[in-house]
């Protein structure tokens, strides 16, 4: 496994890209309501990112036609935007990357589309909350499964699951990088955090159980038990302190 470390003037670099993942996220949530497509999400996204220089780091990436993925409902990942309208009590997942510089950025939201039930609220909570107990270990000299099992706690005690198949990566030159970062305990430590590491941490979180399967289309997750999915993300950089997070 071959872990990179940023030094100063790359993680400036990679701060950039975090800059803009940050500002579109801001300008779709002002366009998230009942009645709006997807792919007029997306393409609100792309002509944006590319508008300040950027490049849509999703944009072709092993041939994903769309610049941002967007999954609602039980869609847990990698929704492909389309002609899909938002409706009142929708949950929606957004994952955006933005690629300027020679760097990735990356993050997700999931956000409320009108009146949403009070257990959708509290999944979309726990899910960002989870991430939040996780990166209290983000630190020099933890391990990574520290990350990883304080976030999987979280999310159990509250009675949801944490998906299994699909992980948090490193990130950077490349779109994904090792290590991978798992959501959930595993039997080994995995390496020890180093400072200078960006990881782009993302828990997945169902309502149901956590089994998920990918439909015709090669790309769309989804839970298979039909249950609701939340997703919450982003690009952090390891420090001797609190980490630093590049798209919040």
């Amino acid at each position: 496994m071959a872990i990179n470390v940023r030094n100063k003037e790359q993680i400036e670099l990679m701060r950039r890209s975090g800059d803009i993942v940050l500002k579109t996220f801001k300008l779709l949530e002002n366009e998230i309501c009942s009645g709006v497509s997807t792919s007029s999400l997306n393409e609100t996204a792309e002509k944006f990112i590319k508008s300040l220089g950027a490049v849509p780091s999703f944009l072709g990436y092993r041939d994903f036609p769309s610049s941002i993925c967007i999954s609602v409902n039980e869609q847990v990942i990698h929704g492909i935007p389309g002609l899909r309208k938002l409706r009142n009590g929708d949950i929606v997942s957004i994952d955006i990357g933005v690629y300027l510089n020679g760097f990735h950025a990356d993050a997700a939201r999931t956000f409320a589309v009108g009146d949403v039930s009070d257990e959708d609220k509290r999944l979309i909570e726990v899910t960002k909350q989870c991430f939040f107990e996780g990166i209290k270990f983000a630190k020099a000299d933890n391990h990574l499964s520290d990350v990883s099992t304080a976030i999987q706690q979280y999310v159990e005690s509250n009675g949801f699951s944490v998906v299994r198949d699909y992980v948090g990566h490193g990130i950077g030159r490349n779109l994904h990088e090792d290590p991978a970062v798992p959501n959930y305990k595993t039997k080994s430590r995995g390496p020890k955090l180093m400072r200078g590491m960006v990881l782009a941490i993302e828990p997945m979180v169902n309502a149901g159980a956590y089994d998920v399967k990918v439909l015709d289309d090669e790309w769309t997750v989804v839970t298979s038990d039909g249950k609701k999915s939340a997703h919450y993300e982003n690009t952090v950089v390891i420090t001797d302190d609190e980490p630093e997070l590049l798209t919040l």
